[in-house]
Order: C-alpha cells, then sequence, then structure tokens
C-alpha cells in the first residue's frame, strides 16, 4: 500500500511540471524538463543497486548546470541575448557551489542522515529522485520558458531589480552555510545549536537566501512571459513549500524538538527568532 501511494506521488512530481510544460506549448520546454526527469531516473539506478544517497544532491547540481548549460547555447547561437546568458551564468554559479557544499558536507559526514530509512524502499527511493526532478524543473520553468521565447530574457529596470534579489540571495545563502560549517568545525558546538551571525536573525537563513534567488529569476523572467507562461512564475511558492512545509525546515525543526526541546534556550530561541524571515528589527 504505502509503495503505491509513493509512485502515486513520484507520478504527481512528473506530471505536473511536464503538464505546465505542454500547455505553455513549446517542445523546446518540453524536450528540457523530460531531460531533468531522464537524469534523476538514470541516476537512482546505481543509486538504489549500491545503496547511496551521496551523489543525490550532486546529480540536482549537474541537472541545473546542463539545462543552463544549453539555455547558454541558445542565448549565444546568432545575437547574443545577454539577458538570458547572464540568468544562464548567475543559476549554473548558485548550483555549482551548492552542490560542491552539499557534497563536501556528505563525504565528510558519511551519510545524510535523512535517507537512512529511505534508501531500502525501491518505491521511496524512486519519488525521492522524481521530486528531485520535479524540483529543477518547477525552479527552472519560469527561466527556460522566457530563454526559449522569441525575444528571450527581456533586459529592462524589472530584470535589474531580479539580478539584485538573487545576489542578494546567493550571498545570504553562502554566508549562512559558511557560519554554520565554522560552528560544527569547533568541537564543543558538537551537541549544540547555532545562534549566531545570520543565524541569530533566522532559524533558516540559508532557505531565506535560497527563497529570495528564486524570486529573483522569477523577477528576471516575467517581462519575457505572457498569458499561460505566467504559470512558470510558480518557481519561488513552490521553493518555499518544499523547503517550509515538505523537507528542510519540517525535518530539522522535528530533529531539533526531539534533541534540545526540554532546553530553556532552545525554547526562547525558537520563540523569539523567525522561522525563515530574516528579522531586521
Amino acid at each position: 500500500m504505502q509503495s503505491i501511494m509513493y509512485l502515486t506521488f513520484a507520478a504527481l512530481g512528473f506530471v505536473i511540471p511536464f503538464g505546465i510544460s505542454l500547455a505553455i506549448g513549446n517542445e523546446l520546454v518540453q524536450n528540457i524538463v523530460l531531460l531533468v526527469y531522464i537524469i534523476q531516473w538514470v541516476a537512482f539506478i546505481p543509486a538504489y543497486m549500491f545503496q547511496t544517497e551521496k551523489f543525490y544532491d550532486l546529480t540536482g547540481s549537474i541537472t541545473y548546470t546542463s539545462v543552463f548549460a544549453y539555455c547558454i547555447y541558445l542565448a549565444t547561437s546568432g545575437d547574443i541575448n545577454w539577458g538570458s546568458l547572464i540568468i544562464s551564468i548567475l543559476v549554473i554559479l548558485w548550483a555549482g557551489r551548492l552542490g560542491t557544499f552539499l557534497f563536501t558536507r556528505i563525504a565528510k559526514d558519511g551519510e545524510d542522515k535523512r535517507f537512512r530509512t529511505i534508501k531500502p524502499d525501491m518505491a521511496q527511493f524512486f519519488m525521492t529522485w522524481t521530486l528531485q526532478g520535479m524540483w529543477v524543473s518547477l525552479c527552472s520553468l519560469c527561466a527556460i520558458t522566457a530563454i526559449a521565447s522569441d525575444t528571450g530574457i527581456i533586459v529592462n529596470g524589472i530584470f535589474y531589480i531580479g539580478i539584485i534579489m538573487f545576489i542578494g540571495g546567493f550571498a545570504i545563502e553562502i554566508v549562512a552555510d559558511q557560519q554554520k560549517s565554522a560552528f560544527r568545525a569547533i568541537p564543543e558546538n558538537r551537541n549544540k545549536f547555532i545562534t549566531s551571525g545570520l543565524w541569530s536573525k533566522s532559524r533558516h537563513p540559508n532557505y531565506f537566501g535560497e527563497i529570495m534567488l528564486w524570486t529573483g529569476v522569477a523577477v528576471m523572467s516575467f517581462s519575457s512571459l505572457s498569458g499561460i507562461e505566467y504559470l512558470t512564475l510558480i518557481s519561488p511558492i513552490f521553493t518555499y513549500l518544499l523547503l517550509v512545509k515538505i523537507s528542510g525546515v519540517r525535518m530539522l525543526e522535528g530533529r531539533g524538538q526531539k534533541t534540545w526541546g526540554q532546553d530553556e534556550e532552545y525554547i526562547a530561541y525558537m520563540k523569539n527568532t523567525p522561522m525563515v524571515m530574516l528579522k531586521f528589527w
């Protein structure tokens, strides 16, 4: 029964993004979305055979890089579309940094604890890889659709606002990750939770940065979209729901409650620090 449920979620994870690409009616966008899922499903086979999750996050980053490397090819074929080129380079830089960071972390830790109970179950593990395809597809769709349009990315005032948002979110994510890594590197902090730096302003500042940068991608793409294509602007909403309601925040805070739920300092930190939004006051 559970296997059927996992496979149903996997099916939805494919049908929703691909359905949006069909509604848009751009064959290039459809082919790119299919490529995203093919990469995940091919990578799933050895991952399940060898019962490893070590290349999961790295595969996601490689997928982003592959998609937007192709977008660079499109942007530079004929007259260069600078907007398409810039947005593609920004996403590749983000994917390369995040993939390297996550792969280095899992190589150091030896495992990703989230996958302990997932790996042995083929249907659940397959669902997880398919949902990664959904993540890449839905986050990328607005940019891919705009790049594949007749005009490409239109560079205007709105585009520059999007760049500022992306760079700001990217910087916040990098600083937050570095601060947490430095905190964890101190042996005395092994069983403690971080409350310094950006982590004093938000319980999950790295996720705030990621939501902000994908909102920037949507803003950069906005002027090149029309009609049904506006559906692709779901990207920042999906990123928020994924990070807050499905995987990141929900799982981390559940683990935190088990570890420090009776700690008065942790209770005060949870009460006085916003979950995702940075506290500017």
